[in-house]
């Protein structure tokens, strides 16, 4: 299990989410992804892009006031 802090990359990190989990994450590894929360709109958008690439998301929580954290495990290859 990972961590990948994506807060640093404000409202563009969905390219290096897909990244991540697509290149770097091993088959079947548990990802957490922390990033900024802004409005509800980047929580919907993060949990479509890991679905549509066959990904299972596991959690999507609020972490603090400010950041989210989003728990997908990559689909075994």
């Amino acid at each position: 299990m990972e961590r990948y802090d994506l807060r640093k990359h404000k409202d563009n990190f969905y390219d290096r989410m897909t990244e991540i989990i697509e290149k770097e994450a091993k088959s079947g590894e548990v990802i957490i992804f922390l990033f900024e929360l802004g409005d509800f709109t980047s929580v919907q958008k993060s949990s479509d892009i890991m679905k549509e690439l066959g990904h299972d998301v596991l959690n999507s929580i609020k972490f603090n006031e400010v950041d989210w954290t989003l728990v997908v495990k990559r689909k075994s290859s």
